[in-house]
């Protein structure tokens, strides 16, 4: 590690501070939920913005993740600018969520890091720059929800002044 190396801040994901980068996706009482089918489910309802963009259509994949080792040194982020791009775990496990604002390529003072819990998915709005999956301690499956179609989709930039992760405490 470099000699004043800058670390980010890791923040607890929750709507209201992930709001400018997209949705959180879990169940609980802060999102619209209702018992159906007799009593017997009760369905947490319409918990993100599915946007596959013009000409796009939607589709279901399943990533698997390896873990990174921490501290890491974040030198890229990429976006999709023609359609949001949804993560819900499978593992049950934490990972952690870095996120920059739609627009310009971000710069370190740009950069937001959240820990997700192993119930709370993220969907990513068009064109929000993150960094790809960032899974901890051991290999994660991720239900993604995103765009196929025409056009390109995937935008990667360099950061001109990498940052690290921190270890977790």
């Amino acid at each position: 590690m470099a000699r004043g190396a800058r670390f980010l801040q890791v923040e607890a994901l929750d709507h209201v501070r992930f709001a400018p980068f997209g949705d959180v996706i879990e169940a609980g009482e802060a999102v619209r939920h209702f018992a159906i089918n007799g009593g017997t489910t009760e369905r947490f309802h319409d918990l993100a913005t599915i946007d596959p963009g013009p000409g796009g259509r939607a589709i279901v994949s399943i990533f698997r993740s390896q873990p990174r080792v921490l501290p890491f040194q974040v030198e890229m982020m990429e976006r999709h600018p023609l359609g949001s791009q949804a993560f819900v775990p499978l593992s049950g496990r934490s990972y952690l969520v870095l996120v920059a604002p739609a627009g310009m390529p971000p710069t370190a003072r740009d950069l937001r890091l959240f820990v997700a819990q192993g119930d709370q998915g993220v969907n990513y709005a068009p064109g929000v720059w993150h960094h790809p999956l960032l899974a901890l301690d051991q290999a994660c499956d991720f239900l993604v929800i995103d765009r196929d179609g025409p056009g390109p989709n995937c935008d990667e930039t360099s950061l001109q002044d990498p940052v690290w992760i921190p270890i977790l405490t």
